[in-house]
């Protein structure tokens, strides 16, 4: 008997819920019981980044860094502006009419800026001036902050200094708080993740030079569920985990006889999964033998 030979199953969010809602003994009837599982998935994916690591969801990001900046965003800020060619990596810029600052951390392409997290909000169409340059620019389009706000958390980095990769250790806060002298300058060894809303990273010592590069591997967040035709991006593995918890989110506002049922298959199919999805590496144990007999 011959096989189907096709691998292309991926229901998008429409099939997803009507699954769940028949689960829960029941039709989708109305355009309320599709807005009210939507919400419901998305509230069960932010869950998801709680539980554990989902490996699908990890970027590696490289920003490059700025002679005694410390702080850069926990993610990807680029700004678009009409030149950039005349400003300075390192120094600050100053929005005309906000007052916002920040500062230049490179200098991509000849429209756009990297920087750190602005002090303010910059305001589209003002006039940017360099502090040491004293360049001007445009700003030609609004900041967009959802690259940083999409990092949950930073796994591992490294600094990158003439072509070689050299690991940086983590601080907690307060240990970054007791580091007495957060100006010194050198090649960063190490690193604090402030997990605000907008993420920062905070570099120790601060980079002495404008060539090295932070590479770190961040969790993101899962993409939302939006329109009822799109897919979720999730990997194949977690289809059934992802119907079984929708299932259950549902159960609890419409089939709350279901609940325990329901909440127990998809505890178990979420189990299953995430502890496939891990990282594997090989793994060896060598005796030692210095209390052995010979």
């Amino acid at each position: 008997m011959a096989t189907s030979g096709s691998t292309d199953f991926e229901p998008d969010v429409a099939e997803y819920v009507e699954e769940a809602f028949e689960r829960c003994g029941l039709e989708v009837r109305t355009g309320y019981d599709l807005k009210t599982a939507r919400r419901s998935i998305n509230l069960m994916l932010a869950d998801w980044a709680n539980r554990g690591l989902n490996q699908w969801t990890i970027e590696e990001t490289s920003i490059s860094l700025a002679t005694d900046v410390g702080n850069y965003p926990g993610g990807t800020l680029t700004i678009t502006v009409g030149a950039s060619g005349s400003f300075s990596v390192a120094e600050t810029i100053t929005g005309s009419s906000s007052a916002a600052t920040a500062t230049i951390t490179s200098l991509p392409s000849a429209t756009s800026m990297a920087i750190t997290l602005p002090v303010g909000t910059f305001t589209n169409g003002e006039t940017l001036t360099g502090a040491t340059s004293a360049a001007t620019t445009t700003l030609s389009a609004a900041v967009d902050f959802s690259s940083v706000r999409n990092t949950i958390d930073i796994l591992s980095a490294v600094v990158t200094r003439d072509g070689t990769d050299y690991g940086i250790g983590r601080l907690s806060r307060d240990e970054y708080l007791n580091i007495p002298k957060k100006t010194q300058s050198g090649r960063p060894s190490q690193f604090y993740l402030d997990r605000l809303i907008t993420p920062v990273l905070k570099l120790w010592p601060v980079p002495d030079g404008n060539t090295d590069i932070v590479k770190f591997d961040r969790l993101v967040r899962i993409d939302d569920a939006d329109d009822y035709t799109n897919t979720v991006s999730v990997p194949f593995r977690f289809y059934p985990c992802f119907a079984a918890g929708l299932a259950y989110y549902l159960s609890i506002k419409r089939a709350p006889d279901r609940i325990q049922l329901l909440k127990g298959l998809y505890e178990e199919e979420l189990t299953r999964a995430m502890t496939e999805d891990r990282d594997k590496a090989s793994f060896s144990i060598t005796p030692g033998l210095s209390y052995g007999r010979i």
